[in-house]
């Protein structure tokens, strides 16, 4: 594999002073010292670094802002003291420098608005030159990169264009932190060995777990700095136990950076080399230069998964695809044939009362949650939830029994569930299911819309529900459903709060 620096590649260039080289503020000697180096860094301007022992005023402990950087280090900062005046991390140092930046070990640099005055004595600075970093992945980055569909597939593709562009690299590990109940982040591995790239979705139990509290991934994205570490050597700070595996594994060099997003979220990029004499500062620098446009094409991804998730979650799987795919409007839907329940925890009010509030909220999510899994084992949908009820849909398209069959198997399964649930409170429901033609889609004022069902079977549905609660039934089935179903008790003709008509209707799951 190449390894070779490239001209007009990242690189970093670290020189000594000769002579005697002071930094001022105003009237006051901030540092002074002999032994003064200089930074030279492609697209940056020199930077000079001072000894510790040769500052002249206060400086503070540590403050909490950290910087990375895969060729320096974790840079550290402290307020500098002066004349009552605090100037608030005006001071950085790299305590434990990465081998291209050993020369700035026991050094410090000063922010440039703190020194007013530089006198560099008989030394010089070299002009700093203009680079720009051109090279294939750049190229791919802006022509080619925004076709591919998933991230899985940007994540392949990124490695072999690294490959291509003579980077010895053996894995890479994007974390990408999302918005979902149950879901923390989306973990992207890719390896050489196969090629493959495999994706892990750890729940926020991960933030507990052992593996995850000491590893890279939480100390990027805590803000706590990056890692970048030659895995031959020995590093008492920021060891983490994966090093060891990969060392195992034949990696000779590591590296994670931040990979921010622009809503302030830290993600996570890690690149595994197994060149024996690891990454290259041209190399790394290469990466680092396009981390931010890496980063934008994740979160673009990341986006997308967020806005299917959040929907999915507050709306349901079906109603949240047909809104990502254009159903936004007031007026936008579809009229349907199908089967509508609408479920009710029964003794809501004397439950609350009875159980207090948070023991209460804490049965109803139970009650929700039995219902929400009945009911998409059954292949409907949970439209909403309203108070303590819900309201399901079960499309029929070509076969109206199938629909209606779905629909009293949810509701005896839902029912048996309730019954056989352990707790110091059970909850009991009464449900209605309906069939007939709806309205799916938006409904509501200009700017805010709900995506619902509207129609006779919606209402009887509910209506029906509230029967059930008088005639003693679990479950209560108009006409069109009830051949659903066998044994049911016939209710006859009865009369439904603001329905025009009486529905024949019919029971089952008498309660005792």
């Amino acid at each position: 594999m190449n390894q070779e620096i490239r001209p007009g590649g990242y690189a970093i260039d670290i020189e000594p002073l000769s002579g005697t080289v002071s930094a001022w503020r105003g009237e006051t000697l901030v540092a002074q010292s002999d032994r003064a180096v200089v930074m030279y860094e492609t697209r940056l301007a020199p930077s000079v670094y001072f000894p510790k022992t040769d500052v002249k005023i206060p400086l503070s402990d540590k403050t909490p802002l950290k910087t990375f950087c895969p060729f320096k280090g974790t840079a550290y900062y402290r307020d500098m003291m002066l004349d009552g005046e605090r100037l608030q991390n005006a001071v950085w140092a790299y305590e434990d420098p990465l081998p291209e930046s050993q020369g700035v070990a026991d050094h410090v640099g000063f922010m440039p608005d703190t020194i007013t005055h530089l006198d560099l004595g008989n030394a010089s600075l070299r002009k700093a030159v203009e680079s720009h970093i051109t090279a294939p992945l750049v190229d791919w980055l802006l022509r080619e990169a925004g076709s591919l569909p998933t991230p899985e597939a940007f994540t392949a593709a990124l490695a072999e264009r690294l490959l291509e562009s003579g980077i010895a690299l053996s894995r890479i590990s994007v974390m990408i932190w999302s918005l979902h109940p149950l879901i923390a982040g989306k973990n992207y591995v890719w390896e050489k060995q196969t090629g493959d790239v495999n994706t892990y979705a750890p729940t926020y139990e991960i933030h507990d777990h052992p593996a995850f509290v000491n590893s890279p991934l939480r100390h990027v994205s805590q803000g706590l700095g990056g890692v970048r570490q030659k895995l031959g050597a020995d590093y008492a700070e920021n060891s983490f136990p994966i090093l060891q595996d990969l060392r195992e594994m034949g990696a000779t060099d590591y590296v994670a950076m931040p990979l921010p997003f622009s809503d302030g979220r830290t993600n996570v990029l890690t690149l595994t080399c197994d060149h024996p004499d690891g990454f290259t500062t041209a190399h790394l620098g290469l990466i680092f230069e396009c981390s931010s446009v890496i980063s934008r094409f994740y979160e673009v991804f990341q986006q997308k998964d967020n806005a299917q998730a959040l929907l999915e979650t507050y709306v349901g799987k079906r109603t949240g695809a047909r809104v990502l795919g254009g159903d936004i409007r007031r007026g936008d839907g579809d009229e349907i044939d199908a089967a509508i329940m609408f479920c009710d925890l029964r003794g809501s009010t004397r439950l609350e009362q009875s159980m207090g509030r948070a023991a209460y909220i804490a049965l109803l999510n139970q009650f929700f949650e039995i219902t929400s899994d009945v009911v998409h084992l059954h292949e409907g949908e949970v439209l909403k939830f309203i108070g303590d009820a819900v309201l399901a849909v079960f499309p029929a398209g070509e076969d109206h029994e199938a629909a209606c069959a779905r629909a009293v198997a949810s509701a005896r399964e839902i029912i048996g569930k309730l019954a056989a649930s352990e707790g110091e409170h059970t909850c009991a429901a009464s449900i209605g299911i309906s069939f007939g033609q709806v309205t799916y889609g938006n409904i509501g004022s200009r700017e805010r819309l709900d995506f619902t069902v509207i129609g006779k079977a919606a209402n009887v549905a509910a209506r029906l529900c509230d029967y059930g609660k008088k005639s003693g039934h679990a479950v209560v089935l108009s006409v069109e459903v009830a051949g659903a179903a066998e044994g049911n008790d016939d209710l006859g003709l009865v009369d439904l709060h603001n329905v025009a008509e009486p529905v024949q209707a019919y029971g089952a799951l008498r309660i005792a």
